[in-house]
């Protein structure tokens, strides 16, 4: 059992965490309508969701303003995140990951990752638990998204 309740069985994925999932793409698709990149977050503990965030580097012009840090940000200060799960509509970028890693967060549920294939390897590393839900609307959000807005994009992910 995971530590938001849901069970992995047979390889299938507890619905519970679709349905937290939903909520991050909710994130997602505001972010999108503001005319920001569509990525989204949910930060949950024990049934509850203590925070909540969208991608907003483009509509605030701030560069660290990932939907997870917009996540975290909104959570506050809650003495830890050790019993919280986070859920991000897209793997997470290595600046987001050491966020998690920073904050203790054990968990981390992405929408896809066939877009971007983030820090996956990093955070578990770090032994924060991975799961790529493979979502079909976060996939086709950004493979719609990336190529009719490649400057914003281009900006965000930044190749060394």
């Amino acid at each position: 059992m995971d530590r938001d309740g849901g069970e992995i069985r047979g390889g299938r994925i507890e619905t519970r965490h679709h349905q937290w999932m939903d909520c991050a793409v909710a994130e997602a698709r505001t972010g999108l309508s503001e005319g920001g990149i569509p990525i989204g977050a949910v930060l949950v503990e024990n049934g509850r969701i203590l925070g909540r965030g969208h991608h907003q580097r483009v509509q605030k012009g701030n560069p660290v303003l990932h939907a997870e840090i917009d996540c975290l940000q909104d959570a506050g200060r809650t003495g830890n995140f050790r019993n919280s799960v986070l859920y991000s509509t897209l793997m997470p970028c290595y600046f987001c990951a050491g966020a998690k890693v920073k904050c203790g967060i054990p968990m981390v549920v992405a929408g896809e990752s066939e877009n971007f294939a983030g820090a996956r390897e990093f955070l578990e590393s770090k032994g924060v638990r991975v799961i790529d839900l493979r979502r079909e609307d976060c996939i086709s959000m950004m493979k719609e998204f990336i190529p009719r807005h490649p400057a914003p994009w281009n900006e965000d992910i930044v190749e060394l």
